[in-house]
C-alpha cells in the first residue's frame, strides 16, 4: 500500500486484497482480489472463478438450492447478528468492479468464460471504508441491472431490501441515503456520466494472473 498526494491509502496495481462485508464488526463475507487500477478516489477490482471466499453458510446452501427460504432466514439471521462462515468458490464469471469514495454504490461488469461482457450490475453499499489488507463495506441487499446499452434497467431483490427494512436492519436515516444513490445511479445512466461514461466491454483477464487467496490468517474482525 502506498499514500497519494492528499494522504489516501493506495493499493499497487495487480495486489491481492480482502473486501469484507461487515455488519456491527463481525465478517459476513471476505474474498480475495485483485486490484486493477487504484487512484485513490476511485478503486477497481477483479475477481474471476476458482477464487475462494468466505460466506454465510445459509448464503452458501441457498446457491446450492435455491430455495427462497434460505434466503429469507440469511436476513433473520443478519438482523440477530448470529451468522456461520463457510468456503465457497467463485465460479462461472469474471467480475470488474468499481468503487468510489463515499459513493453509496458500486458499479459491476460480469464477463463469461469466453470473455464476452454482459450487463452492468449495481450494488447498493455503505461507503468502501479502507484497511490495511483491503476494504470494508456492507451490501445493502437491493441490487439494479442494467442492459449493456444502458437502455433498460430493472430492480433486483426489492422483497430482501424490503424485509431488511421490517426487521430493522436499515434505518431510516440509511434508508433514505439509499433512496438518494438510486435516484443518483439512475441520473447517471441516464446521462451515460460516472462509471457508466466509460466502455468496460473490451476488458480482458490476463489468463497469466494467479488466483487471489485469502491470508493464511483471514481478517474476521
Amino acid at each position: 500500500m502506498t499514500v497519494d498526494g492528499a494522504g489516501a491509502a493506495v493499493f499497487r496495481e495487480g495486489a491481492t486484497v480482502v473486501r469484507r462485508d461487515v455488519l456491527g464488526g463481525k465478517v459476513w463475507s471476505a474474498t480475495p482480489v485483485r486490484v486493477i487500477r487504484d487512484s485513490g478516489a476511485t478503486l477497481m477490482l477483479a475477481c474471476w472463478p476458482g477464487v475462494e471466499m468466505l460466506a454465510p453458510t445459509t448464503w452458501i446452501e441457498w446457491l446450492r438450492t435455491g430455495d427462497d427460504a434460505v434466503r429469507g432466514q440469511a436476513v433473520r439471521n443478519l438482523v440477530a447478528g448470529r451468522w456461520e462462515l463457510g468456503r465457497w468458490v467463485w465460479r462461472d464469471t469474471t467480475v470488474l468492479m468499481r468503487y468510489e469514495a463515499g459513493r453509496h454504490f458500486s458499479v459491476s461488469r460480469f464477463f463469461d468464460a469466453e470473455g464476452r461482457c454482459g450487463g452492468w450490475y449495481v450494488d447498493f453499499i455503505r461507503p468502501v471504508q479502507r484497511t490495511p489488507f483491503g476494504v470494508d463495506t456492507f451490501d445493502l441487499l437491493v441490487d439494479l441491472v442494467v442492459t449493456a446499452d444502458l437502455s433498460e434497467h430493472r430492480w433486483k431483490d426489492e422483497d430482501e431490501y424490503a424485509q431488511a427494512r421490517r426487521l430493522g436492519l436499515i434505518d431510516d436515516a440509511l434508508h433514505r441515503q439509499v433512496e438518494a444513490a438510486r435516484q443518483q445511479v439512475i441520473s447517471l445512466i441516464e446521462s451515460r456520466q460516472g462509471p457508466f461514461a466509460d466502455d468496460w466491454s473490451s476488458w480482458q483477464r490476463d489468463p497469466a494472473w494467479p488466483v487471489p487467496r485469502l491470508p493464511r490468517e483471514t481478517p474476521a474482525g
